[in-house]
């Protein structure tokens, strides 16, 4: 019911994936880095994967649960498929080791680079690489979810999670590029990384589109609530604190919530 809407959808999770470009760029230009407006940016994305996992999709997810099974049940399946959700990235989180995890990153600073062996630095960014594509698998159904179901709903998911890989790009691109002194392979392997994303909404669609009904959609959605509020919780926050101070985080978070909301507020 929403086929109108699958290309826009696939689209929006290309935009997000592949921002993790803009995080290698950014590295390679590291004296021009401004922190701060990175921490701040974080603590934006933050704030709009919370406000509108909470106020926006898990809303929707449980109305369509109410009309697919009832008030009670409708109800339960809303709060199960939205732990289930925060439970399957906690797993991924778990099975990535916190070494090569992209989202265990710490303050850009050349010189813990500069000083590793160049094995072990292509190593690290290799497996940053594919620690990301891991990750964006599930991040590319939750802006493709987003988007299939509402189209400007889909945008502030996808722009988030643009600002989210950022730092993801980051993690990937300074080890190799170190090691292999190639700006030109690092970017790439940066910004390959994030086609894990696009990929992760076309196997969703090819999963989901048989059966695309209220139920189905209702506990997808839940779950996409989960993962985001996860994201933000565990990665987002984090990075974002390493990069600047408390209150630019926090002041981030506010400002994030506070356009999403505005944003709401202008389709009612």
């Amino acid at each position: 019911m929403f086929e109108e809407n699958v290309l826009f959808a696939i689209a929006l999770t290309v935009f997000a994936g592949l921002s993790t470009g803009i995080g290698s760029l950014m590295a390679f230009f590291s004296k021009k880095f401004n922190p701060a407006f990175l921490c701040g940016a974080l603590g934006f994305s933050a704030g709009v994967m919370i406000y509108v996992s909470f106020v926006e999709i898990l809303g929707k997810a449980r109305h369509s649960l109410v009309s697919a099974q009832g008030e009670n049940m409708g109800q339960i399946t809303t709060v199960i498929a939205f732990f289930g959700g925060i439970a399957i990235i906690a797993i991924i989180d778990k099975l990535v080791p916190s070494h090569d995890n992209p989202h265990e990153i710490k303050n850009i600073d050349t010189s813990n680079y500069q000083n590793r062996a160049e094995n072990k630095l292509l190593r690290m960014g290799l497996f940053s690489a594919l620690a990301i594509a891991i990750h964006n698998f599930p991040e590319g159904m939750a802006t493709f979810m987003g988007a299939l179901t509402d189209p400007a709903l889909g945008v502030s998911i996808a722009v988030a999670i643009a600002i989210h890989n950022i730092p993801e790009g980051i993690a990937v691109s300074l080890p190799i590029y170190y090691a292999t002194k190639s700006k030109k392979k690092a970017f790439w392997l940066s910004f390959l990384s994030g086609l894990a994303e696009p990929l992760g909404a076309i196997v969703g669609y090819l999963i989901f589109r048989s059966f695309f009904n209220d139920l189905t959609f209702g506990i997808v959605f839940a779950a996409v609530a989960g993962i985001m509020v996860y994201i933000a919780l565990d990665e987002l926050l984090p990075t974002a604190e390493e990069y600047g101070k408390h209150h630019t985080v926090i002041g981030g978070v506010i400002a994030g919530m506070a356009v999403m909301a505005i944003s709401l507020l202008l389709f009612i």
